[in-house]
């Protein structure tokens, strides 16, 4: 009974670690991206492609000028998804993760 208890609790954790998990964007591959929610096969492919093209990017700003698909709204949701630039995350959707983060321990 503990042992299954235990398999349950250290199965729990694994899930929770992996779905706040980061993705930085300088680093990931295409199976990387496509993990983050809200992004797909197609922008996956792009975000490869600009920074195969021009080089890492600086910062959101940077990824947001150019990566087509990419604005302010859709940046928010996907730092809030666990997208870093830079080990950074967008300045508002941190606060927002916090939050949630903060409501999943109560």
């Amino acid at each position: 009974m503990l042992k299954k208890l235990l398999f349950v609790v250290v199965a729990f954790v694994m899930v929770v670690g992996n779905a706040f998990a980061e993705v930085e964007v300088n680093k990931a591959d295409q199976a990387a991206l496509d993990g983050i929610r809200g992004i797909g096969p197609a922008m996956s492919r792009n975000i490869l492609e600009e920074r195969k093209k021009n080089g890492d990017f600086r910062d959101w700003a940077d990824l947001e000028n150019r990566v087509s698909g990419i604005g302010q709204k859709n940046a928010l949701k996907l730092s809030g998804g666990g997208l870093i630039v830079n080990g950074k995350p967008k300045a508002a959707a941190a606060v927002a993760r916090e939050a949630d983060a903060g409501k999943a321990k109560k």
